[in-house]
């Protein structure tokens, strides 16, 4: 990124948050087999898995394991599209397990209850169904309220959550298919199927760039940042990006930093429904870590990163801003690089150890866990304007 304007990098710090992370994956996997970082984690709320509660008990399913495959997609999207940071003040009530779960795991839990309670429908064939038509009939009042949102229990970025549900509807709503009035989240299954390889043994994969393109392609408009490019006489809405003076390319994409940091959360949590539909996803590695704050939050807290003026700690700061942009962008860079000494620190192959692993092992848990010791209700190391359309 060429000479950073907001922090630094301190070495020695950075080894020790190495081990630091090192230690907390065997603490959490002490076989060090440890699953890649995905939705799918947060639905599992003690010995309760949530979507297993809602789905292996429907008799009235006649359909395939593909359908069921397309279901969890829908689900998944929903749920890493409504999963910027909930603040510290918010707490839902499980209506499943009866626990008040905050952050990940509540927003996580509410998805689920959002979906299968009040948006998707169920149809004896395809399972549970998501698209324009059950999105509509949402309302802003009825979404607050499943989320149990309130002036006593503040949801941060309440409507700029509802505007992703509502750019979602718009996408699906322009997304028609033969067999569908509207499309659905779950068609990503068959586009994946497009565009996979089959082996000589007849194994069907595809790699995560592709999924990752796939997901960009058709639903980079829902994310409303603003920053859009022209090519030819089409305008690229270019979804999770930011703009940094020092970043020269020589083009109209001269400044602009990419993250799609939700578009790549939701492609780590759809390698467990592509794998259900009989799809295998390669070159895990393929994508970066995830630029949000507890990752970030880790780095900072732990003294890797340092910033060159105190009072930015104490500033508040809008999730666009340059030190916000140059925070994200580090933090995927020193990811990358945490990656590579973590391996060799438990001596672990990339292929044993992919970067969504180490996410999950991890440095997700280690800078939630500094976090929590540093400050009340575990809240980022900078003041976040959180809008509900990133972190």
């Amino acid at each position: 990124m060429g000479q950073a304007n907001w922090f630094s990098i301190n070495e020695t710090n950075f080894r020790r948050c190495v081990k630091l992370v090192g230690n907390t994956c065997l603490k959490n996997y002490p076989d060090l087999n440890i699953p890649c970082h995905s939705r799918w984690r947060h639905f599992e709320i003690g010995e309760t898995d949530l979507w297993q509660h809602y789905t292996q008990n429907t008799q009235n399913f006649k359909g395939e394991k593909i359908d069921l495959a397309r279901s969890a997609v829908d689900l998944v999207f929903l749920s890493v599209l409504l999963d910027a940071g909930a603040g510290g003040d918010w707490v839902f009530e499980d209506p499943v397990t009866g626990k008040l779960l905050s952050r990940s795991e509540g927003l996580a839990a509410a998805s689920v209850e959002l979906f299968f309670n009040h948006i998707a429908r169920f149809e004896h064939v395809t399972g549970w169904v998501m698209d324009a038509d059950s999105l509509k009939l949402m309302t802003q009042k009825k979404f607050a309220s499943a989320f149990q949102h309130s002036c006593k229990n503040p949801l941060a970025g309440i409507d700029g959550r509802f505007s992703l549900l509502q750019g979602l509807a718009s996408v699906l709503e322009n997304d028609r298919t033969d067999q569908q009035r509207y499309g659905r989240p779950g068609n990503l299954i068959d586009e994946c199927l497009a565009v996979s390889k089959r082996s000589f043994r007849g194994k069907v994969s595809v790699d995560v760039t592709q999924v990752l393109a796939i997901v960009l392609k058709r639903f980079g408009a829902i994310w409303p940042n603003g920053y859009h490019i022209q090519q030819g006489h089409e305008r690229l809405n270019l979804g999770d990006c930011g703009y940094h003076s020092q970043l020269t390319i020589g083009d109209q994409t001269d400044g602009i930093v990419p993250f799609h940091k939700l578009s790549q959360w939701l492609t780590y949590s759809l390698i467990e429904p592509l794998q259900w539909a009989g799809i295998e996803v390669v070159n895990l590695d393929g994508l970066t870590g995830l630029p949000e704050y507890r990752n970030g939050g880790l780095f900072i807290d732990t003294g890797s990163l340092q910033p060159l003026d105190q009072s930015l700690l104490h500033s508040r700061l809008a999730l666009n801003s340059e030190a916000v942009v140059e925070w994200r962008a580090l933090t995927v860079y020193m990811l990358d690089r945490l990656a590579v000494d973590l391996r060799a620190t438990l001596q672990l192959s990339a292929k044993q150890l992919p970067l969504c692993s180490v996410l999950q092992g991890g440095t997700w848990a280690a800078g939630r866990e500094l976090a929590a010791r540093l400050r009340p209700q575990a809240t980022p190391p900078l003041n976040l304007a959180i809008d509900g359309t990133i972190f």
